[in-house]
């Protein structure tokens, strides 16, 4: 499902009020949910990156650098996920599964570090802990399954939670109220967007800047760029960031499983205005995965990626809470 508009904006008109009972329901449910007494505790610590919103937030960058830095500690970092997106309920390593078994996200994760899939999270930790010496969960927080020993809500600086209501009348999982006991730290992640909405009270916050690279230059190219992210137009602006003139945006939803039809699409058009095909890492790993099609159109894809600076309140948070039980 692509986000509605009216999610991101403070103003809650009349779609967000009229869905508003439909999400107080929701927002119970997962509120009760998160109360629960704690689950299994896995044999090594476990860090979580998750958000208080439905998708876009950049938690599954923030994840990767935090790896990145206990992997230069000398530990051995294992990500868990939940898949979203694929078939595989777990848990399993990944290893040569496509975006359809065990998600785009799974997938990316696995080329940095060893990444279980599991739905069952104890499950999942339990065989995580057999493979490194820290698990870093994508995603998890609204999860009582999986005890944590340090867990970070991730919030994009440019909407922050929106209108503040639960989905289906906002991007909210969970009611703010409910996140915030469980929060150990807010990450404050600035895409270059240039604004900044107003940020929820939960201390500490650090911040967090997401940097674009392409492994061929696209400054001065004349592009198609089309993304299946949670919010589409940061990967627009990141585009941009790097010099290139987008003539053709196409947004699609988060998790999009493009069909051959899109995919021919997107191929005419591109040949049609000689624009050359720009993509996310993610949407590329469904691509590449999803048939003759999509792998036809991934070999011509430039992909613009992100990588999460981190500042050094939060690096020194991630190494005291991964050796908090040394």
């Amino acid at each position: 499902m692509k986000a509605p508009s009216f999610w991101w904006t403070p103003e809650r008109g009349l779609a967000a009020h009229l869905l508003a009972p439909a999400g107080a329901v929701v927002g119970a449910v997962a509120a009760r949910r998160m109360r629960r007494r704690p689950g299994a505790r896995a044999a090594v610590p476990v860090l979580c990156v998750g958000n208080p919103t439905v998708g876009g937030a950049g938690k599954t960058p923030v994840a990767i650098a935090i790896a990145g830095i206990l992997k230069a500690d000398g530990l051995r970092p294992v990500f868990l996920t939940r898949g979203y997106g694929g078939r595989l309920a777990g848990p399993l390593r990944v290893g040569g599964e496509g975006a359809a078994d065990v998600g785009d996200e799974a997938l990316l994760l696995a080329e940095i570090a060893p990444t279980i899939v599991s739905h069952d999270r104890a499950a999942g930790g339990a065989l995580a802990a057999t493979l490194g010496d820290v698990i870093v969960m994508d995603d998890g927080f609204q999860n009582p399954g999986l005890a944590k020993d340090w867990a970070a809500l991730v919030i994009d600086r440019a909407v922050g939670i929106g209108n503040g209501l639960v989905t289906p009348a906002g991007p909210m999982r969970a009611p703010l109220a409910a996140h915030a006991p469980f929060a150990d730290a807010m990450i404050l992640v600035d895409a270059g967007e240039g604004r900044e909405a107003p940020r929820p009270d939960i201390t500490p916050d650090y911040n967090a800047r997401l940097e674009p690279f392409t492994a061929e230059p696209i400054a001065g190219r004349r592009v198609l760029a089309f993304a299946g992210i949670g919010r589409p137009e940061k990967f627009f602006a990141s585009a941009r960031a790097l010099g290139a003139e987008i003539v053709e945006a196409r947004p699609f939803p988060d998790h999009h499983p493009f069909g051959d039809d899109e995919i021919a699409a997107i191929e005419a058009a591109a040949a049609a205005q000689d624009l050359q095909p720009v993509t996310t890492r993610k949407d590329l790993m469904r691509l590449r995965t999803g048939g003759a099609a999509g792998r036809r159109l991934a070999a011509r894809c430039v992909t613009v990626e992100v990588r999460a600076v981190l500042d050094p309140g939060l690096i020194e948070a991630v190494r005291v809470a991964a050796r908090r039980r040394a």
